[in-house]
């Protein structure tokens, strides 16, 4: 059985700072660090389109816009980790 081709928007998204990192993973899953605190956030993500849509595991919903590869998410600007 083929497996559905993963979302363009997965990887590692940071802050400018680096002070936020947020991966999202291929599963519908993503982590969240926050300055030095590794796995400050988890939970599931859904895609629609270029639009993000987070529920993280204590219950707390968010969303987000994916514009010209720039994530927008809460008043924040993410960028693609460059390899």
């Amino acid at each position: 059985m083929a497996s559905e081709p993963s979302s363009p928007f997965v990887g590692m998204w940071v802050t400018k700072d680096g002070y936020i990192r947020q991966e999202l993973f291929p599963d519908g899953r993503y982590d969240e660090a926050r300055g030095d605190r590794k796995h400050a956030y988890q939970g599931r993500y859904e895609m629609t389109g270029n639009h993000i849509r987070y529920w993280d595991n204590t219950g707390f919903e968010a969303d987000g816009e994916f514009i010209d590869d720039v994530l927008h998410h809460v008043g924040l600007t993410f960028h693609r980790e460059q390899a």
